[in-house]
Formats: C-alpha cells, structure tokens, sequence
C-alpha cells in the first residue's frame, strides 16, 4: 500500500520514523511519502519537504509567514493528489495538519491521525470538524481516549506513548561518549530560534553559580553551531552537543528543560527537571487567555499534579531558577519525590506496550477492513 505521512516537527520525525519502521515490517510493500525530517527519511520514507521549513511558533511568527504557510500548503495538496496514497497518516502539528484533513476528506482520502492534536487543552471546538473529517485517531496520552469517548462520544485508540519503549531501548544500549568529569547539568532549550533565544540566556545566566558543574546545551538539529555560540562562549563551565540529547540525559544529574515533548523525556529517563517557558509579550497575553489547563508541562499534565516545578513567563529568572536548580541538586527528600512520581509515570505511559508498533499494526488493519 501507499502512505502519505506528515510530521511538522522534531518529536513527530522520532515518532513518524518509528511509525515508518513498524509499517514495513508489516507491509513489506509499503511504499511511503513524508513530511518530516532525517530520521524518517533514515527510516525508509521518501522525504518530500524538511520540517525545519515548518516550524513556526507563536501567533505573531505564524501571521508574519502566512504566505509560506499557505504556499505549503497547495504543494502539499498538489503532491498528494500525484501521489494518489491508500492512507494519508497525520502525526501531530494540527495548525497543518487538521487543514489537510478536512481537504483530504473532501477528496475521497482515507484519513489516520497519529498523536491528537491537544484540543483539551485549547481550541476544544475543532473536535467537531476532527470527528467529521478523520476516519481513524490514535492517541498516546493515557487520559485521551477517556476525554474523546465520555466529552464527545468519539471512539478513539491508545497505543502506549511510543517514548516509553524508544527511551527504554536507549537506556539499555547506554552510551559511548563520557561528555565531562564534572556533575552534567543538561540543558534543553528547545528546537527553534525563537524560543532559543528567550531562555537559554536564563539558563546559561546561573551556570556561573555552580562552578563544579559542567552546563551542556543539547542542540536543536535544525539551528547552526554558530547561533548557540553567540549565547555560551562567555561561560567557561559550558559546552554543546548535537544529535546526543539521549545521550547527555543519560549522564546528567539535573536538567532545565523547555516546555514540550523534552519534558517527557527527560522525566523517562529519570533527570529531576525545571520547566522553563518564556514567549513573546503578545503570544503569551493571547496564549495565557485561550489555553484552559492546569499546567504547561506533559509530565505534570499526565500526572494531574506539580511533580515538576514550572517557570513560567515573568517567573523564568535567573533568582527563581537558580533556587530550584540548587534544590534538584541538594535535596535528597525532593529529589527522591520526584523519581518515585518519575516511576508512577513510567508504568502509566508503558501499559498500551509499543506505541509505534501497535499504532502500525492498527493503521493496517483499518485499512484492510
């Protein structure tokens, strides 16, 4: 058969390489378009558009790019009437995405969305349209499938959260490359420019009050070496990697970490975080009106309390970051807290088994029916 998969950004090219995989494994046939990026080209998909010419955040960016949004948009219309593929697969990025859907749905297409766009937590009102126009919907958040069947009597699948089982295999591989002899402090300060340039400068601020630590900046594969090197040369305690964000995980002894899927991760791989977000004054303002939840982070939204302290806006100092940074590292009781919550999470989260290959073997099913 023929696939059609759209990811609009990093986390979707790990989950959409996965998802790749699993689909040859069981259609040996299989013959895949994508939007995406290196990993799911690495992983057998023929890429048609890079996501790092995607990804733009916030309400103002978004307004400022409007006529490349759109020029994306009627390619991607155009490449997949040529392509003419047995399933369109729609991994996340739901400003795109639901668009495609409900024009895909108009041409006949069958459609499969793979990791819900998060209507609980603002824009509940496309539900509507969602139901009309997807024919099927695979969920990874546990509370999802609950919230689609009891809210809007849709009845959605859970596969398990594909980074259960990807960070699990990569703790038992481990790693090769010893970053530094000091305690790690890693630092993740997200996967755009924009973002970037709003908290590193706070995080990379406070690295001067832990001189017996080493502050490693995982990069974003997308962002030159350069542009982060304009933030962390005056730091004498503070380094770069790239492509090595499991890696430095695994080593590190606290992190600070961006608000999005790296939470997740890191609270997989057991690293006491700080979730720090700082947008620009007008995206926030809108932001802050419209998003109806109760925190920012997955690991706390998953869990339905604060297992991890969040910085939010005018809060992401360097004072209040220093402060809680100096408590994951010092605090035996906070830290024991957090892992014992950390474990709860895991057991949540790995009880669908293997996301990709579960969310694989659906897609297949569905459309052999």
């Amino acid at each position: 058969m023929k696939y059609y998969i759209i990811a609009g950004e990093a986390s979707g090219d790990l989950h959409g390489s996965n998802l790749i995989k699993e689909l040859k494994k069981l259609d040996t046939s299989a013959a895949i378009r994508c939007w995406g990026g290196d990993k799911m080209q690495a992983g057998g998909g023929e890429l048609v558009k890079h996501y790092r010419e995607l990804a733009f955040m916030g309400f103002t960016e978004v307004l400022m790019n409007l006529r490349t949004i759109f020029s994306n948009l009627k390619f991607c219309k155009e490449d997949i009437l040529q392509f003419k593929p047995d399933a369109l697969i729609l991994i996340d990025y739901p400003g795109f995405n639901l668009r495609i859907a409900k024009w895909a749905k108009q041409q006949g297409l069958k459609v499969i969305y793979y990791i819900s766009p998060q209507v609980w937590a603002w824009k509940e009102n496309r539900v509507k349209m969602m139901k009309g126009c997807i024919d099927k919907m695979i969920v990874i958040v546990p509370f999802e499938k609950e919230y689609y069947q009891k809210k809007w009597n849709w009845d959605v699948e859970y596969a398990g959260h594909p980074l259960a089982q990807e960070i699990e295999r990569h703790k038992e591989q481990g790693t090769r490359h010893k970053f530094s002899n000091k305690p790690i402090v890693a630092l993740l300060p997200g996967s755009r420019k924009q973002e970037i340039m709003k908290k590193l400068p706070v995080m990379l601020e406070i690295s001067k009050n832990f001189p017996d630590h080493q502050f490693i900046i995982a990069q974003a594969p997308s962002v030159d070496d350069s542009f982060y090197k304009t933030f962390s040369d005056p730091y004498s305690n503070v380094s770069l990697v790239k492509n090595q964000t499991y890696d430095l995980l695994l080593q590190a002894k606290a992190a600070l970490v961006t608000s999005g899927t790296a939470t997740l991760e890191t609270a997989l791989f057991g690293i006491p975080e700080v979730v720090c977000y700082k947008g620009g004054f007008l995206s926030y303002q809108i932001g802050k009106r419209l998003v109806k939840v109760k925190y920012i982070s997955l690991v706390n939204l998953i869990m339905d309390k604060p297992v991890v302290k969040e910085l939010i806006q005018n809060n992401l100092t360097a004072e209040n970051l220093k402060k809680e940074l100096q408590q994951l590292l010092t605090d035996e009781n906070r830290i024991a807290e957090i892992k014992k919550d950390y474990a709860s999470l895991k057991t949540l989260l790995r009880q669908g088994g293997d996301a990709s290959a579960n969310a694989a073997s659906s897609i297949i099913k569905f459309l052999r029916q």
